[in-house]
């Protein structure tokens, strides 16, 4: 490619005379007689270097030369002057000069002076792509890095979670055997129990105050069966029956069993139900459970008020459902063990709920995890999957 030169003179026959050596090495040759009339062309066209007079009318050389520098950087300028002092040379070189030629000037030495200034600029340009080519390699080698920490950190968490989930299933069938043989040790005596105390209460029919004591072991006594059939529910399936079920419809009906619950507090219920799913094939009673435990515990952080809201959606292949409460939030020391059977921090509760939630889901092939912020509340996320396995 030619490279362009401007030349920049109120002087006619120094335009002539150097567009006519120039252009015998090959250059092409702009021509301005003023500062203001160059810095036009400059603009316009894009010269590699201006030679410009340093003694001008109305817009001089310093003038024009630190305009240039400052608007178009990558057009070199070399100055001509008359002046040939040390002072004149350092302040064009202060000024962004990259050369200066004093006149009158030798024909060679001005094309000797033009390629070498030419050399620097192509070097310092390639110079400046190459750092601009390091910058942008480097910034890339970041975002790979920040992409790689990225997705180290999504699979350390993936592996954590599936850990944390086989042992919660390890968990779980230890909790089966154990709560199995349990069930069946402790309600041979607890039969036998609740039997004497009906034969002596009905023998006793008419001492008012020992029967109201026989009442309260019986009422003991079915406590106690009842905590074994949830101790059951958390490891081992009870009966079912699979049928079309609508998760929408299951919400609906959990929430209306807990609608006086929720006005006595005065929870305020936000129902956003953002697609309707298809009916999956499921327990609707198992199903429900999710739900009405899940906003049982809801309501226990918010006895003082606050909103509970439900969000249904799906995609091609699951349903997602979300479960937030405005309540105080789970401390974090506690959110590894919220599935575990028997923990719990109600003053009487037993530690089943959640267990049995998470047994239902993954029955189902789903998913459940949970966010908390002390203060502002816990949301618990589901998801189904449409096409069940094989249950």
């Amino acid at each position: 490619m030619t490279d362009r030169v401007l030349v920049i003179d109120d002087e006619r026959i120094i335009l002539e005379l150097t567009s006519m050596i120039l252009r015998s090495k090959g250059y092409e040759v702009l021509t301005a007689e003023s500062g203001r009339l160059g810095l036009e062309i400059v603009e316009r066209d894009a010269p590699s270097v201006v030679l410009l007079d340093y003694m001008m009318p109305g817009m001089d050389g310093m003038t024009a030369l630190r305009q240039i520098r400052e608007r178009f950087p990558d057009t070199y300028v070399v100055m001509f002057t008359g002046k040939g002092s040390e002072e004149i040379a350092v302040e064009l070189m202060k000024g962004g000069a990259s050369d200066y030629i004093l006149k009158p000037f030798n024909n060679q030495d001005l094309v000797e002076r033009i390629e070498n200034v030419l050399r620097i600029r192509r070097i310092e340009l390639h110079n400046r792509e190459l750092r601009e080519e390091r910058e942008r390699l480097l910034r890339e080698i970041e975002q790979w890095n920040l992409e790689l920490e990225r997705r180290v950190e999504e699979k350390t968490v993936e592996l954590e979670r599936a850990h944390a989930e086989i042992l919660q299933a390890e968990k779980l069938v230890t909790l089966g055997h154990l709560s199995a043989g349990m069930a069946h040790e402790i309600r041979n005596p607890l039969n036998s129990i609740s039997l004497f105390a009906q034969i002596l209460k009905g023998g006793l029919a008419a001492d008012a105050e020992k029967s109201l004591y026989l009442e309260k072991v019986l009422k003991e006594v079915d406590r106690i069966d009842n905590i074994l059939v949830q101790l059951l529910a958390t490891s081992k399936r009870p009966r079912f029956e699979l049928q079309a079920v609508s998760i929408a419809e299951v919400i609906d009906r959990a929430l209306e069993a807990c609608s006086a619950q929720v006005k006595a507090q005065g929870v305020t219920v936000r129902r956003r139900f953002l697609s309707l799913p298809p009916p999956i094939q499921a327990d609707p009673t198992e199903i429900g459970q999710i739900f009405s435990n899940l906003f049982t515990n809801a309501l226990y952080e918010m006895r003082q008020g606050g909103t509970l809201e439900v969000c249904l959606d799906h995609d091609e292949k699951a349903i997602a459902i979300k479960v937030s409460d405005s309540g105080g939030g789970i401390p974090r020391e506690n959110l590894g063990q919220i599935f575990d059977p028997f923990f719990t921090t109600k003053e009487k509760g037993t530690g089943f709920g959640l267990s049995v939630v998470l047994r239902i889901v993954k029955t189902y092939g789903g998913s459940i995890n949970l966010d908390s912020v002390i203060g502002e509340g816990t949301t618990f996320h589901i998801r189904l999957p449409l096409s069940l396995k094989s249950l």
